[in-house]
């Protein structure tokens, strides 16, 4: 899972929730591919917690240094 994207792993993630939420899965097919789908969300969590800290470095003041500021997503 290394070199995989964001997006792909994220597509797979959604794959697998349709799958389990489909319900026709056994106890086994539904635990090995809920094993995968946790790899695949710790996967994208992390990817989101690089790009916030990335955003967060960008950020400049008007003054031209540099300042840490959380991004709330509910002033969009």
């Amino acid at each position: 899972m290394a070199t995989e994207k964001f997006e792909t792993s994220l597509k797979k993630l959604e794959e697998i929730v349709r799958r389990l939420e489909g319900g026709s899965l056994s106890l086994e097919d539904s635990l090995k591919i809920f094993e995968e789908g946790v790899k695949h969300s710790s996967f994208c969590a992390k990817k989101l917690d690089e790009a916030e800290r990335r955003v967060e470095i960008l950020l400049k003041r008007k003054d031209g240094s540099f300042t840490r500021e959380p991004f709330d997503a509910d002033e969009t």
